[in-house]
């Protein structure tokens, strides 16, 4: 098989992928694959740690609200969808795959003209504008939740849960206590800001680090949206994990996060308790809400946040191992374990 992937500007479009792409490897390794990511998106040392060839294309966004940018993007989706023909009349894929991301609507949209089948992949609650621009040109749409059936045509929407690496299932505990630093005598917390919206909550984090680091130990994931550094032996600082994301969550006692889909998949499947703060007004506030009403996480507003309720909400947790351990167990039932494997048989 050829197999042609297309997502990126954030790492939530890529993760899903990146599971789809370690299953199809496992099953059938003669595969041959070609990732189209945007120029200059945090996905590329991602898929790159895969080894999947990388061709960089033009993408421009579609936004719902008034921006002069507007009037320019449509200019940069025709040139990715020029640049997307032609690699697919070179490549000549079997199937081109995405899970949203802009990059990929113009990809899906040369696809169907070249008539080559599109499966896409639905991870919110909310449907995301790439994924309903695409929708037209899919073959196959795959979904996470049982809600979002009815958000696309019936005949060709099929519900399968969302992918995860599989990777991060084999994090060990004592590798990482040795690349971090970390003792075991202390808690430690992971604390991951995502990539977009991510400015504000490293802030708050850095303002409430001088309490924290007295009680826990902190693994901090910026996604790249930090200048200022803080150092402490208690506290590590990251853009992002690749290799070692797996130890991280191996490690964490516990989490805190954002509510992008593939984040909250990755919790669901370990089974780690998690604080959640989505992005006000966004579609992270759906995920949490699912998750939440299933005492699967604890969610918390951001707008109710100052590094002293930050700070408490954290130590009260930590110290409630019978809520803790609730969490843990009701997190463990929101998704299936095996959405990959039955995406890859769609495609096969």
């Amino acid at each position: 098989m050829k197999i042609l992937f297309s997502g990126g500007g954030t790492i939530g479009s890529v993760s899903p992928l990146i599971a789809v792409y370690e299953e199809i490897k496992k099953q059938k390794p003669d595969t041959e694959f070609l990732w189209l990511a945007t120029r200059n998106g945090p996905e590329i040392q991602l898929v790159s740690n895969y080894q999947i060839p990388i061709k960089h294309i033009f993408s421009g966004k579609f936004r719902r609200y008034f921006s002069f940018k507007n009037f320019i993007d449509p200019f940069f989706v025709f040139l990715g969808f020029v640049q997307s023909f032609f690699i697919i009349i070179k490549f000549k894929p079997d199937a081109i795959l995405s899970a949203g991301g802009f990059v990929s609507v113009p990809v899906t949209w040369a696809g169907k003209i070249l008539r080559k089948p599109c499966l896409i992949h639905q991870q919110d609650i909310r449907p995301g504008l790439a994924n309903k621009m695409m929708a037209n040109s899919a073959k196959i749409i795959t979904v996470t939740f049982q809600k979002s059936l009815n958000d696309f045509p019936k005949g060709k929407t099929v519900l399968t849960g969302n992918p995860v690496r599989a990777d991060i299932l084999t994090g060990d505990k004592e590798e990482a206590y040795k690349f971090f630093g970390f003792t075991p005598t202390l808690p430690t917390i992971l604390i991951m800001g995502g990539g977009t919206g991510a400015a504000k909550f490293n802030q708050l984090v850095l303002d409430s680090l001088e309490q924290l680091v007295t009680f826990c130990q902190v693994i901090h994931l910026t996604g790249g949206k930090n200048d200022k550094v803080a150092e402490h032996p208690n506290y590590r600082s990251y853009d992002f994990l690749t290799e070692q994301m797996k130890h991280a969550y191996a490690v964490a006692d516990l989490v805190v996060s954002r509510a992008g889909m593939s984040a909250l998949t990755e919790l669901s499947v370990l089974g780690k308790a998690a604080i959640v703060i989505p992005i006000a007004g966004s579609h992270q506030e759906e995920n949490a809400v699912e998750f939440f009403k299933n005492n699967a996480i604890l969610m918390v507003e951001e707008k109710n946040l100052n590094p002293e309720g930050f700070t408490v909400a954290i130590r009260e947790l930590l110290s409630d191992h019978v809520q803790l351990d609730g969490l843990r167990r009701n997190i463990k039932t929101i998704m299936p374990s095996d959405a990959a494997s039955r995406i890859v048989k769609i495609i096969i």
